[in-house]
């Protein structure tokens, strides 16, 4: 019978948690940036720590992504990239992390401004979560955006009283 020495104590590298995020609203193309390889993407990003890497993974160029982080609506977005690259290890690299964590919780609250089509793109697209194993990349998980859906509802409820 073997006997294996015990196993040494690894030190434990702190788990990255990225933010839900809603994905950015673009015209649906089979070949672009949908909500899921948006998803995708911050998954590979928060793995590789590479723009250029994380892009090439989803068959998409570098460019792209960072033309789409300044696209109308990719608040949550943006915020999700800087989770996925900050670092934690300097107190600058953490106050970088707190800001992006601050700015991912602001996107994800209704505005009061949003039109009837962005709480529609909402509505149908939901709320991405990266789902990260060990600093590793292991898929996305789509929730359905309940506060947009009743949003949206009451919006519509509005307009119908209102005439």
């Amino acid at each position: 019978m073997k006997h294996y020495p015990p196993r040494s104590p690894q030190p434990r590298t702190p788990t990255i948690t990225i933010p839900p995020f809603h994905a950015v609203p673009l015209r649906h193309r089979a070949d672009g940036w949908t909500p899921v390889r948006q998803a995708e993407f911050i998954g590979h990003l928060a793995a590789m720590r590479s723009v250029a890497a994380a892009a090439r993974a989803v068959s998409m160029a570098r460019e792209t992504a960072y033309r789409l982080r300044e696209r109308p609506g990719a608040k949550g977005f943006a915020a999700a990239w800087d989770v996925a690259l900050a670092r934690r290890h300097s107190p600058a690299g953490r106050a970088r992390l707190d800001a992006a964590l601050d700015a991912a919780r602001a996107a994800l609250k209704a505005d009061r401004k949003v039109t009837i089509p962005q709480l529609e793109w909402r509505v149908e697209t939901g709320i991405w979560q990266v789902m990260l194993r060990r600093g590793r990349y292991v898929g996305v998980v789509r929730k359905p955006d309940e506060s947009a859906l009743l949003a949206l509802i009451s919006r519509t409820n509005r307009a119908e009283a209102a005439l």
